[in-house]
């Protein structure tokens, strides 16, 4: 009986540049990122360097060190070794180890029964008298093995290095291809194949994997066995867990009764898909529901389950989880139930932008349940495929290559991005490649040039995947069942939305009027964005059009101009950037030209409700006294400028200043970090990014 996993791991759907899963392993609370598999050769002794030979005194922390040093050595001098003879004592444990070749000894003679027809097959044994054998000393407390004999002697002809590596030690399938024999073995392909795929994948000659057609076949033979085995008991253990995570769900709803959650079944009764929301989700759906980011790079291996994620951003930037489900498979069908549940549970409000991961079958399934919202694919979930991708095909051209897909995707005039990409097929020779061809025909949901001024609130930024990350990090913590799974959910959400908010100083920088209008509006985050867009302005030159419009260039960019239209009847700014379609906040260009035409005050339409002070899910610490912090501010900035020009005259007072200060700013912070909080309010200044 072949014994089920104790935990639940979640395989994440991303893949690494040899191909291999990434995956986060829960171990003990603690989320590790690891790969399944990723060997690439990183086990093969591929180094042509001489190893030092074993000697009489040499040292190895430990008996497995020493086995796996000589097996090194071994393999580069055309033989292989096994583990021979132990002793064992009461106070030492193990304190012999024999190594030897593997063609040492002989082989016992057997007898055979009368009658019987047996096959003779010759040993390979010869008595070779090639060893290492180890002994256990313990000094000062630690324990250090000592070879104490070695014979490098052997009576038989050593094997060239591509017959060495054929002996049975060496000819080991690493787990990344265990992965795929089996993935196409349940396809129905025969093992030769099998064995031939594996070769035009890893673009070898035939007869130079690692392993031989027979190591394939008596390894899909015996995993077989164990496969059905563990099909039975995981099919048991994910009924069982489907039904306690369905019984969890009904309990929360008796006392929550604006928690909702949905499922289906199967012919047979049987739990097919689940999904969940809560009351809090929901609230915060309604005030940012207008951007969703559907997560679905997670996958139980343990349950077989696809873990879909609903997430958005707040006026703060954080991350908000508005539900999630659980599907059986990553069908159309599955996807297109999942976008129903989520529909109702949000009251059939649909998202005006939903940004998903490249899947073929989500993205058909989006295309049916919401033909009116802006489909975007992340770029964050293309770049990390292209390895496993291209990197074969292109070889050394592959760092190349995706500099230059890189560059299209920043392109902003869509016949100069087709362009260029018919030019970078031909160059890379990718015209017949399918993957190239996918990615192509989803260029409007992903290209720049396509989904310029598609509202995205920020949610299509490296920091925001970052944060997705750490967010389900926090989900996938060490589970034995789904119904642990489902109450880490719970307190993740509940960590998220009921963190306390600090009150957040927001230091003018330009003390222009509109900057202070913004702070008063805005919260901290949109504020942050805004001020930098405002200080870059500062660089821009106006020039103004017959029409009215205004062509606004950078001080040295000349090559950089944006076209921003003015409509004063209606106080409408509009770039050719399209920043503010994109991310709710206005962009340099057109804040330049409101600073031309003497604007004290942003207008209203630009102040969008999402962006707001009063929109946070959480009330703010009172701000009255932010005039009495810009004094103190300032008075801080002038002292560190005065110190700063005064040090600049010579290399002593430089090298005096830099000294003094480090010691004395060390103490202040020491001694700040041991005051208490009397009145429990932290001010937490916020830069901005360029700062």
């Amino acid at each position: 009986m072949v014994s089920l996993p104790s935990k639940n791991i979640w395989m994440r759907r991303q893949q690494c540049p040899c191909g291999d899963w990434k995956c986060f392993v829960s171990y003990e609370g603690e989320v590790e990122e690891t790969n399944i598999g990723c060997q690439l050769m990183k086990n093969d002794l591929a180094s042509a360097d001489a190893m030092v030979a074993p000697y009489v005194g040499m040292v190895f922390k430990s008996d497995d060190d020493a086995f796996e040093y000589y097996a090194n050595f071994a393999r580069k001098n055309g033989f292989s070794i096994r583990k021979e003879r132990s002793r064992l004592s009461p106070q030492l444990g193990i304190y012999k180890r024999d190594f030897v070749c593997y063609r040492s000894g002989f082989a016992p003679t057997r007898k055979k029964p009368t009658g019987e027809h047996h096959r003779d097959r010759k040993s390979v044994r010869c008595g070779c008298d090639a060893k290492m054998y180890l002994s256990k000393e313990v000094i000062d407390g630690v324990s250090q093995w000592f070879v104490v004999q070695f014979s490098n002697v052997h009576n038989h002809e050593l094997l060239e290095d591509d017959q060495v590596r054929l002996l049975p030690a060496y000819r080991k399938i690493h787990e990344a291809d265990q992965e795929r024999i089996l993935l196409l073995s349940k396809a129905g392909f025969p093992i030769h194949r099998i064995v031939k795929v594996l070769e035009l994948e890893k673009g070898i000659q035939g007869g130079q994997l690692p392993f031989l057609e027979r190591d394939v076949r008596n390894f899909v033979q015996n995993r077989k066995k164990v496969v059905q085995e563990n099909d039975a008991l995981l099919t048991e253990k994910r009924e069982n867990d489907t039904i306690d995570l369905l019984e969890a769900c009904r309990a929360t709803k008796e006392t929550d009764a604006c928690f909702v959650y949905d499922v289906t079944v199967d012919e047979n009764d049987k739990i097919e898909n689940i999904a969940w929301s809560y009351g809090d989700s929901i609230q915060a759906y309604n005030m940012f529901g207008d951007v969703v980011y559907f997560d679905t790079t997670y996958r139980s291996i343990t349950y077989g389950m696809l873990f879909g994620a609903w997430l958005g951003i707040d006026n703060n930037g954080k991350i908000l989880f508005f539900g999630c489900a659980l599907l059986q498979d990553e069908t159309p069908r599955s996807f297109a139930w999942a976008l129903q549940a989520f529909l109702h549970f949000m009251k059939g409000r649909c998202p005006q932008t939903i940004i998903s991961d490249l899947d073929p079958g989500l993205i058909d399934a989006i295309r049916r349940e919401l033909p009116n919202t802006k489909h975007v694919v992340s770029l964050w979930s293309i770049l990390p495929k292209m390895p496993c991708w291209f990197s074969l095909p292109l070889g050394p051209r592959f760092a190349e290559f995706k500099s230059e897909f890189e560059a299209l995707y920043h392109l902003e005039n869509r016949e100069d991005f087709e362009f260029r990409w018919n030019q970078m097929v031909s160059q890379f020779g990718l015209n017949s490649d399918k993957h190239i061809a996918l990615v192509f025909s989803l260029r409007t949901s992903w290209a720049l040039s396509y989904i310029r001024g598609c509202f995205l609130a920020h949610m299509s930024t490296t920091s925001y995947s970052k944060s997705v990350d750490a967010f389900l990090k926090g989900a996938f913590k060490a589970q034995a069942c789904l119904r642990s799974f489902f109450e880490q959910v719970g307190v993740c959400l509940n960590s998220k939305t009921r963190a306390p908010e600090g009150m957040q100083y927001m230091h003018v920088r330009t003390c222009l009027p509109i900057e202070e209008h913004a702070r008063n509006i805005l919260s901290p985050f949109a504020f942050n964005a805004f001020q930098h867009e405002l200080v870059l302005a500062m660089h821009y030159a106006t020039s103004e059009m017959v029409n009215g419009s205004y062509l606004v260039r950078h001080f040295k960019k000349m090559d950089a101009e944006r076209l921003v239209l003015w409509i004063p009847e209606e106080e409408e700014v509009h770039c050719s950037c399209k920043e503010f379609e994109s991310s709710g906040i206005l962009c340099r260009h057109a804040l330049r030209v409101l600073l031309v035409k003497n604007y004290f005050q942003l207008p209203e339409k630009y102040c969008l409700s999402r962006w707001r002070r009063e929109s946070s899910l959480v009330s703010y610490d009172n701000h009255s006294n932010q005039n009495g912090n810009d004094e103190w501010f300032q008075e801080i900035h002038s002292l560190t400028a005065t110190l700063l020009s005064e040090s600049l005259f010579t290399k002593e007072r430089s090298n005096y200043v830099h000294t003094e200060l480090t010691k004395e700013m060390t103490r202040l912070i020491n001694e700040v970090r041991d005051m208490p909080a009397a009145d429990g309010t932290t001010m937490d200044s916020t830069l901005s990014p360029t700062s």
